[in-house]
Formats: C-alpha cells, structure tokens, sequence
C-alpha cells in the first residue's frame, strides 16, 4: 500500500507551486539536503548552533530564513529547494526508499500529507507541542494538516476562494455581481448574447480546483483517520456533486464558459486580454497573475474581487483551493528541534509582513488576518480594493477543513480524465462522476483498504 501511494505522489504538481521555478539549492547525492553549513543556499549566521535542514519552495523563503537565521542563536535554518510539487515529492519518495536523505523540515501541500504519512515519513507533532500554535491558525486550517488526533504539519499558506471579475467587462455588458451560480449562469449568457467574452474557463487541468468546487455543493469526498489507516470511505457521487458537474458541463456546451487550459501563457494572456469576465480562483492568484503577466490590460481595465458564487445564498460554504504546510520528516535528527523550526519559522511579525508585503502568498496565521492593516490594506492588482478585508479574510475564516485521502494525487489524475469526459461531452457529468466513484473505489480496494 505504501508503496503505490508513493508512486502515486508523483502524479501531478498542484495550484500554489504552479510558478514552475527549480531547484537552488544544493542537494547531498541521494536526493537529500546536506545540512553542512557550506552546502545551504542561505548563509548560516551562527555556525556553533544545531543546524535543521528545511525542504522549501515559495517565493519569498530565502528572505524568511535568513530573517529566522539572524534571530536565532539556538538554531540555525539550512535551506534547499528541492523542487516545487510533485518534484520535491519525488525526492522525498527516493529518501523514504532509502531510508536516508530527506531533510528534518519539508514544505509538503496540505492535500499530500496522507499519503505520506501512510508511509510513516512524518512525525506526529501533537507529540512535539503543535497545540502551543494551534490558536495561531482558523479551525479548517488546522483540520487540514490533522488526522483524527494527530497533527502532522504547521500551516503556512491557503487559498480561500473568491470570484475575481474584470469591472470593466462587468460594466461594459451591464452585468451585476453574482452571488449565486444560477447567477453566474444568468451573466454567462448575458455576455454570449451580447458577443461579450467568456464568463470563465473549466480547465481539465485543475481538479483540486473542480472538487473545491464540489465540495462547495456538499461533497464529503473521504472519510479516513490516520488512526484507522486500512480503512476509508468514498463518496464521490453524491447528488450535489452531480449537479455541480451537470452545471459546468452546461456551461460548456452552450458556449458560455472556455475549456482551457489555466497555468498556460495562452491561459494568462486571455486573462490580461479580456478573454474572460471571471476567474474564479483561489488567494494565492493575485500574486500568481502579478508574476505571470496576468495583469489586466487596456484603456480603463482593472481586476475586482467578490465572494465565490453560492448554491444557497443563504447558507454560503467557503472552501479552499492549495495551501501548504510545514512538516517534519521521521528522518529528522533531532524532531523536538525540528518541530520548533516548523512551528516558528514562518510565525515571526517580520517575516510574515514580508509574505503580506510581496503579495507572494495568502498567509494563515492569525496574527496577519486578525490585523486591521492587513485586512485595510489597498491591493495594487485590484486596483487598491482592500481585498483581503472585504473577500480573503472571512472566506478563509468561514472555512471548515477538508480530509484528504492517502491517494489525492491518484484520484485528481483520474478526476481529470473525467473532467476530459465532461468537456468532450462524450458522457454526462452525473454518469462521470459515477465512473469515478467505481474506479477509486476499487482502487482503494486493490491498495488494501477496507471501503467502508
């Protein structure tokens, strides 16, 4: 079982490490990080103190280290970057292999720590003091890094979703803010008749994207504990996670969403172009766009944000696209130290300003959105709408928390083909799902799960 699910992290790199930079660091020749002092990417400030080797991709990482570094006679950080995603996953599955290699801290995505904690490569940090950070982070932040009793991971970065819409095409077509998505569809058709743009995009290339979305409309998807770890439900078939592909695959063939792919530069220049009104999208996209040229272009063209549409405007759901995590390895040297690496290095006001002040994620912890001047904050690629206050902040505070599965990669690969059916229409979305249900179930099974 471990096994495969190892092979099976391999599959896809998700949404927040979609920057595709590479590797910087250097890496020891099994694939893991040399903690000496002369092989980190950063500098190391107090060559006396116990170094932890820290796995890390996001933007502005470099910066949060040598700050944690300077602040730090106890301990000092030893940064590489290892690859984002799915390329970091696959070192970090060779080190598991091997019993060697891995770093004592790992940026892992809160969707793929189950499967690797199925193959005891992470530590239990409500052994090593994780309740002393709880507070720091919302309900549904922790939920995510959690498994029954268990915590296997600090919070770093979300993505509360939202519905980011050019005003300039909203007020071109007469089209009002959507709250609910037979609104959305209503617009949709609007814009068509019009001869206006596409109103979004349902690419077949982001199913944590398509099952947010899902699970938006009541979607359970898993019912796992790390507790139990041979057992699991699944349910994927659900009447509202019907209806939301029937929705999309309705969009679809009436012309009124495209099916491109995002994360492309045709996808982002359509988006700077005015080729959609919407992009319905996550926290981490402004900064995203900003790096990727996806800033909107032509006389009077500006970039809004509202809150994601609702199936029932009065029972809104607020759900999550990516985020990741700081996790210590089982291979860590010392895990008490590096677990307070974890809880710490991201956590300082500093260092979370500069997250806050480069735009590069959507940081959880509350000290940052509980802050007036982050909720008040004018943001340059809306335009100076405080974003954050008025959208960001109660959307991820609403959130519940999902459970993943210990196979997330292998089901968004076979989510995906389904998605391909829903866009070629050569199925319904309803019997998509259906056929879905089956083949992760019996995958499951062939994995040694008990399918609840």
């Amino acid at each position: 079982m471990a096994t495969v699910s190892a092979g099976a992290l391999l599959v896809m790199l998700a949404a927040c490490s979609a920057d595709g930079s590479t590797s910087t660091g250097t890496e020891s020749a099994d694939g893991g990080a040399d903690s000496a002092s002369g092989d980190c990417s950063n500098e190391i400030v107090y060559p006396d103190a116990p170094q932890v080797s820290v796995w890390a991709w996001y933007p502005n990482i470099n910066t949060v280290v040598d700050m944690y570094n300077k602040e730090h006679k106890d301990v000092q950080v030893c940064w590489s970057n290892a690859g984002q995603g799915g390329d970091e996953y696959a070192k970090f599955s060779t080190s598991i292999a091997a019993g060697s290699g891995a770093p004592d801290v790992i940026m892992l995505e809160a969707e793929v720590l189950p499967g690797f904690e199925l193959q005891n490569a992470l530590v239990d940090l409500s052994e090593h003091g994780a309740d002393e950070v709880k507070g720091n982070f919302s309900a549904g932040a922790w939920k995510d890094v959690s498994s029954g009793d268990s915590v296997y991971a600090i919070p770093v970065d979300g993505g509360p979703m939202a519905m980011i819409y050019r005003s300039d095409i909203f007020a071109k077509y007469g089209i009002e803010i959507p709250t609910t998505w037979d609104d959305y569809a209503a617009a949709a058709q609007k814009l068509k008749d019009a001869g206006g743009p596409f109103m979004g995009d349902f690419g077949s290339n982001v199913p944590a994207w398509f099952t947010a979305l899902m699970t938006q409309n009541g979607q359970v998807a898993w019912d796992y504990d790390s507790a139990d770890p041979q057992s699991i439900g699944v349910d994927l078939n659900d009447e509202g996670s019907k209806k939301v592909a029937d929705y999309w695959q309705d969009l679809i063939k009436k012309g009124l969403v495209d099916t491109q792919d995002q994360f492309t530069t045709d996808y982002v220049g359509g988006l700077a172009n005015g080729s959609y009104a919407t992009y319905v999208s996550a926290a981490w996209a402004p900064g995203y766009l900003t790096g990727a040229g996806g800033a909107a272009t032509g006389d009077g063209a500006e970039w809004q944000v509202a809150p994601l549409p609702q199936w029932d405007a009065s029972d809104p759901v607020s759900v999550n696209w990516g985020g990741s995590t700081f996790a210590v390895t089982t291979q860590a040297k010392d895990a008490d130290l590096a677990a307070t690496v974890a809880k710490t290095l991201y956590a300082s006001d500093e260092a979370l300003k500069d997250g806050v002040d480069t735009q590069t994620i959507f940081p959880l912890n509350q000290k940052v959105l509980t802050s007036e001047a982050f909720a008040t904050t004018p943001v340059a690629f809306f335009n100076g709408q405080q974003a954050n206050g008025e959208v960001y902040i109660p959307a991820e505070n609403a959130y519940p928390g999902y459970t993943y599965s210990p196979f997330t990669t292998y089901y968004y690969s076979e989510l995906t083909k389904s998605m391909l059916t829903i866009i070629d229409g050569s199925t319904t979305g309803s019997k998509a799902l259906d056929q879905l249900q089956e083949t992760m179930t019996d995958y499951a099974k062939a994995q040694g799960f008990k399918v609840k």
